[in-house]
């Protein structure tokens, strides 16, 4: 009989776990009788939302999760992409926003360390990583010491390890105060043919635990996960787990070494709930029970329990099914990089989930049930309030001014000092720097020619004022970001954060912006093939904006011929590729130069964004362009002053004193220049696809300027569009 390790099971402790009483009486059914402390904490690991998606299962299903280049979709580690010549891209997105702001160093290295082990547990080699973050207002008193924490731990992370970090989003809003959100994203590159699964196969084979030492931190971190904020924000720094980027390093090259030899038959990463959640998917997933024995688990702390070991959150680590033939050579790789290998468990035929500690069974547990049967809830929703109406905007304002304030302020200034303190260049091939419109990096092998570029993205506001768009436009701009340096947009991953979806007024929210993700997947042909969902981002009842951020990975068959967003040359025509501007509602000039928050998120025309796209990228291929960058935040005068300022030229403009077709954002458009030899071919090419197309002006002098409207120095906006975020770091580096 099991001992209960004489723990009672209260209540209370039930409660304490994330479990419900209809989720606990379910447990009982299921297993016949009261669960051991340990037990407890394994269902507790892989019933909690983190972990079982119970609350975003139905709506995840309406993804599109397929398609001709996709090689394995959502259920492994990560979505793996033929980008031809036998090759493949593993990526995928993961959240570490609650560890992230109890401890902002830790909380977000480990969060890079996590995404990485999801890419090369699948035998990719990282080649990018990209991150997603959200602080609340620049004068809240915490925030500084977050954005510092959290750029040191991504950096401190990924630099250490050796994966450029080419792109990414910073952004500020007091709905973040209580909740920051750091979404990490990773990719590699790996054989087609070779791609690593979690499944376990054959009866009786060893089960291995190779990496680091099993500790205490990061015990409850995915149950933390699951649950709001509230004032006892403190006692949870325990639960956030501690990473060291060398040990990963150096279990990577452990790791692809020994998948050489053919030792491994599946793997899988330690991640969220650790032992547990990777026993029990290995288990399960290859449709056998699995025994561990806890005695044999290397640990780095005295006198560890089973349900410290079987919920411990320790970094680099993994769990392996193994060719016992094998064993000596998969022995002699991990010691040669000085890590950790033991057998500690086994595969077995009777689909049960025993654990065994000091000679007694702590665990012994239907291992399918453990995830198939997790709860899966459809949440009530009530009516979504429509948009707030749009009043009326004074158009007499000063537009240098305005323009001034959106390339010069929290949200509209440059990232140079954050992406400055990550290793962008490392591995050397990396051709274009963070601050474009994607980042892109080589592939080595094949013909050397070919390119993978990467984006993420997504406009919170929107999402807000109307999920469905917001969602699509999330979508729509990583879509247009790939396509705007000249890449054929392959898929995508999403990192789904939201507030608490038992309120009624979340679920509507989230379920709409992923009807909306879903919406342009399809028509974009940009398939989900991994992600997170990331619930329960609230704190003393304050929820943060919905951010379900999209990333995504494009094709260049051709790097040189890669788009970069600066203007290039005086002379140059500048041209409008999509319709002028008049959308207004959510718009950045309305939130930063009238502070208002209000109207509709502009439609998202799928048709025409696919349309517009795909006469980009032909364009670009065609070697027609000189430059070409996306409109989004701000909207034309916004794209224009970035593309000046990072060519460091100016340009004489012909535009209307209208102020929805100077700063409307309005989707599916660009901004690209010509050389005059090549404007009627480029003309014709649009006429001919049915794109509408508006010349603007030209590239030239030192100012951006537009006869009667507004004239600026390239200069001073780059002094505004520079300066503001070392001058805010400058007063948390004086404390």
């Amino acid at each position: 009989m099991l001992k209960n390790q004489n723990i009672e099971i209260t209540p209370e402790l039930i409660a304490n776990h994330g479990l419900n009483e209809e989720e606990y009486a379910k447990i009982l059914e299921l297993i016949g009788r009261e669960p051991t402390y340990t037990e407890l904490g394994i269902f507790s690991a892989m019933w909690n939302e983190h972990c079982s998606y119970k609350s975003s299962k139905k709506w995840l299903k309406t993804l599109p999760t397929t398609g001709d280049r996709v090689i394995h979709g959502p259920g492994e580690n990560a979505g793996v992409v033929d980008i031809d010549d036998g090759q493949a891209v593993v990526f995928k997105m993961e959240s570490h926003n609650h560890p992230s702001y109890i401890e902002p160093y830790q909380g977000a290295a480990t969060g890079v360390g996590g995404i990485l082990r999801d890419v090369f547990t699948m035998g990719a080699r990282p080649i990018a990583a990209m991150n997603a973050l959200r602080f609340g207002a620049p004068d809240h008193e915490k925030t500084r010491h977050l954005v510092s924490g959290v750029v040191a731990g991504v950096g401190g992370y990924g630099n250490s390890f050796g994966v450029p970090t080419v792109g990414g989003e910073v952004e500020f809003d007091p709905r973040y105060n209580g909740n920051i959100l750091v979404n990490a994203f990773a990719a590699g590159l790996a054989d087609a043919d070779k791609i690593f699964l979690c499944a376990a196969k054959g009866v009786g084979l060893p089960i291995v635990y190779l990496g680091a030492k099993t500790g205490r931190d990061g015990v409850g971190g995915a149950t933390m996960a699951s649950a709001e904020f509230g004032d006892d924000i403190d006692e949870k720094r325990p639960t956030v787990q501690v990473g060291d980027p060398f040990t990963e390093k150096c279990l990577l090259e452990a790791c692809l070494e020994l998948m050489q030899t053919g030792a491994v038959i599946s793997i899988q990463d330690m991640g969220a709930a650790g032992l547990t959640c990777s026993a029990v998917e290995m288990g399960a997933q290859g449709n056998l029970g699995v025994e561990l024995y806890l005695d044999d688990v290397p640990t780095r702390e005295e006198a560890m329990t089973a349900y410290e070991m079987m919920l411990s959150e320790s970094q680099e680590r993994m769990l392996m099914v193994l060719d016992p033939e094998k064993e000596d050579v998969a022995k002699a790789i991990f010691h040669k990089w000085d890590l950790d290998f033991a057998i500690v468990g086994k595969t077995t035929d009777d689909l049960r989930f025993r654990v065994i500690h000091e000679g007694t069974e702590v665990a012994n547990l239907p291992i399918k049930d453990l995830g198939d049967e997790a709860p899966e809830y459809d949440r009530p929703r009530k009516d979504y309030p429509a948009p707030s109406a749009l009043g009326e905007i004074d158009s007499n304002i000063d537009v240098a001014q305005a323009l001034l304030t959106l390339v010069g302020n929290a949200n509209g200034a440059s990232r140079r000092w954050v992406w400055e303190q990550y290793d962008h260049l490392i591995q050397g091939n990396s051709v274009q720097v963070p601050g474009g419109d994607a980042g892109v990096v080589r592939v080595e092998g094949a013909d050397g020619k070919k390119a993978l570029a990467f984006s993420v993205d997504v406009t919170p506001r929107y999402c807000e004022a109307n999920p469905r768009e917001g969602g699509k436009q999330a979508v729509a701009e990583c879509w247009r970001n790939l396509s705007a340096v000249g890449a054929l947009p392959l898929a995508s991953t999403d990192n789904l954060n939201f507030g608490n979806p038992e309120k009624p007024e979340i679920m509507e929210q989230f379920s709409q912006a992923i009807l909306g993700i879903g919406d342009a997947c399809r028509a974009l042909e940009f398939p989900i093939v991994s992600g997170n969902v990331s619930l329960y981002n609230e704190t003393n009842g304050i929820g943060i904006l919905p951010t379900p951020a999209i990333g995504g990975v494009g094709l260049l068959k051709d790097w040189a011929k890669m788009m970069t967003l600066s203007f290039k040359q005086e002379g140059e025509v500048i041209l409008l590729i999509g319709e002028k501007g008049t959308h207004l509602g959510q718009s950045a000039l309305l939130r930063d130069c009238f502070n208002r928050i209000e109207g509709d998120a502009p439609a998202v025309d799928l048709d025409k964004e696919a349309k517009h796209g795909a006469l980009i990228r032909e364009l670009i291929d065609q070697e027609q362009l000189t430059a070409c960058h996306d409109l989004s935040d701000g909207g034309l005068v916004v794209a224009l002053a970035e593309m000046a300022m990072k060519g460091k030229i100016g340009a004489q403009l012909e535009l209307s004193n209208d102020l929805g077709e100077l700063f409307g954002e309005d989707q599916a458009r660009y901004i690209v220049t010509v050389k005059s030899d090549n404007l009627e071919s480029v003309l014709a090419a649009a006429k001919e696809q049915n794109v509408p197309v508006t010349q603007l002006g030209t590239v030239g002098g030192d100012k951006l300027e537009a006869k009667d409207i507004f004239a600026v120095s390239v200069a001073e906006l780059s002094d505004f569009h520079e300066s503001w975020f070392p001058d805010y770091m400058a007063a948390e580096a004086a404390q």
